[in-house]
């Protein structure tokens, strides 16, 4: 069993002893902490909830809208929902903040709470830590009988969402219908599986083959939109029948495309092209994490922009994305962030620009991917046990390394000629992270590889 407490929220397996899994005990202690918080931040406190299709879904919900009401929170459940879903909603519904109860790209057996702001946008660093604090402390009070929070329910969110997406002016409606697109859709059993096809019937695609589209919770393979996870929508585009597929995640805020032949397009590549649209249209700046690749700052110069790179963590490139003024942003992880809209990654905003660059390009899917530039990343990672220093890992990684440049703002960053590499401690997992670049896959696995061993020399010397 496993239980995460971030400065985002609490990650967690279901099951085991309090403390040690996401068990019903501390969902309530930590929506307390959370509505405690909420209530000294706002003269009218209200919470906008919703969740993925996880089967844990409808127990943690419950758990926490009566918490919430226990607290004297008005609550405004959108049942099944998308993370982008409830941030654009909290603001839409003037409440004091919101929580989605997901667990992303973690299997089946995890559930969490993710928290927002009154904007809709995850909570600061700073807020997050006095947030788990008051949950060590126990320094909340529950209401009184007659002033218990009300609950309201709202079904058509996601509705709301897609009119939104529509209403954009760098989404054309118009040449996404003319393309005449047929596309597959995986969306891994979960809230995709109701918003993006309705999207894309919005947006005009001639034909839509839903894969995994019923949202039951029941995950057909990882939900982590990677290609060895893809096998199946591949297979099914290697029939040469469709023009493109789209995969998202249990909750809607990480997109990957996959090309016409069954290859992916890359996650990596989801934000480099779009950020091509939207820099073709508007000129500006861009933001992305340590760990995404070096495409984006590419493209961005070649648009006449200037790139910057944030600590890992939405907030962190949500802030700095509102300091360098940015038009576009996200993860290399196939989250989109534009501000245009609001501050949180959306799949169905990517998806609505991501069709209308196509239809404009004129091109095949796998002609639009040849026309970037071509760099390859190797994601690996270690498993941690609790004897593992972490952070001695890292402080001796950059002595070894310290005559290359190195930027230390999360984990440790080392450029070098054409290459680089990351490694930094999840903030999701028990795990540390080892991403590294370079324009051939296997000069990037050897380099991974070559980190990799020098990390297990300074865990076998400890």
């Amino acid at each position: 069993m496993a239980l995460i407490k971030s400065i985002s929220g609490i990650r967690g397996t279901i099951g085991g002893k309090p403390g040690e899994g996401l068990t019903p005990l501390d969902v309530v202690k930590f929506t307390s902490a959370y509505g405690a918080w909420v209530i000294n931040h706002t003269k009218n406190p209200k919470v906008v909830i919703g969740r993925d299709a996880r089967i844990s879904g409808d127990m943690i919900s419950k758990l926490v809208t009566a918490t919430l009401q226990g607290l004297g929170i008005d609550v405004v459940d959108l049942g099944l929902s998308t993370t982008p879903t409830v941030e654009l909603a909290v603001p839409l519904e003037k409440a004091g903040g919101g929580i989605i109860l997901t667990a992303s790209h973690n299997p089946i057996q995890w559930n969490a709470l993710k928290l927002l702001n009154d904007k809709g946008e995850f909570i600061s660093d700073a807020e997050g830590k006095a947030i788990l604090e008051s949950a060590e402390n126990e320094d909340f009070k529950f209401a009184e009988v007659k002033k218990l929070g009300k609950y309201s329910r709202i079904d058509n969110y996601i509705d709301r969402h897609i009119e939104h997406v529509l209403s954009l002016k760098l989404v054309d409606v118009e040449a996404i219908k003319a393309r005449k697109f047929k596309i597959v859709v995986d969306a891994v059993n979960s809230t995709g599986g109701i918003a993006v096809p309705k999207l894309l019937r919005a947006l005009g695609v001639e034909e839509i083959e839903e894969m995994y589209c019923t949202p039951d919770g029941h995950f057909p393979h990882n939900p982590e939109p990677l290609p060895e996870n893809l096998r199946d929508i591949a297979d099914k585009l290697k029939r040469g029948k469709y023009d493109l597929g789209i995969v998202v995640d249990p909750d809607v805020d990480r997109l990957c495309f996959m090309n016409e032949d069954g290859s992916p397009f890359g996650e990596e590549y989801t934000l480099v092209a779009v950020s091509d649209y939207v820099l073709s249209q508007t000129p500006g700046n861009t933001v992305s994490n340590l760990s995404s690749t070096r495409a984006l700052s590419d493209v961005t110069k070649k648009r006449g922009g200037q790139y910057q790179a944030a600590a890992v963590g939405e907030v962190n490139v949500v802030n700095k994305m509102k300091e360098t003024n940015a038009i576009i942003g996200g993860e290399g992880n196939g989250g989109v962030i534009y501000p245009e809209s609001h501050y949180g990654r959306d799949a169905l905003i990517g998806i609505g620009l991501f069709l209308t660059h196509l239809a404009k390009f004129g091109k095949s899917i796998s002609m639009l991917r040849a026309s970037y530039p071509n760099y390859y990343i190797s994601k690996n990672k270690i498993e941690l046990t609790p004897e593992i220093d972490v952070d001695k890992i890292l402080e001796e990684i950059k002595i070894k390394y310290s005559k290359q440049p190195i930027n230390d703002i999360d984990g440790v960053k080392i450029e070098f000629e054409k290459e680089w590499v990351h490694l930094r401690k999840s903030n999701t997992e028990p795990i540390i992270r080892i991403y590294s670049e370079s324009e051939t896959q296997a000069t990037a696995e050897h380099l991974a590889n070559k980190i990799i061993l020098d990390i297990k020399e300074v865990i076998s010397g400890s």
